[in-house]
């Protein structure tokens, strides 16, 4: 199997899909449907994480030394 070539257009891409569906899922009602919405945005975010896309940190910065 070929090895596709690494895209920037694909990465942002993926991370616009992530966003996406997670604001479509918040909109949901909560239930089900939502849970699996929710699951689904989270794969997605880690499948855009894997390409390249790093998404900030939450918390506290590190101290410097």
């Amino acid at each position: 199997m070929p090895r596709r070539e690494r895209n920037d257009s694909d990465i942002h891409d993926s991370a616009i899909q992530a966003d996406e569906a997670l604001a479509e899922a918040i909109r949901l009602p909560n239930g089900a449907e939502r849970s699996d919405a929710l699951k689904k945005a989270s794969r997605l975010r880690m499948a855009a994480d894997k390409q390249g896309i790093r998404f900030a940190k939450r918390g506290r910065p590190p101290k410097p030394k």
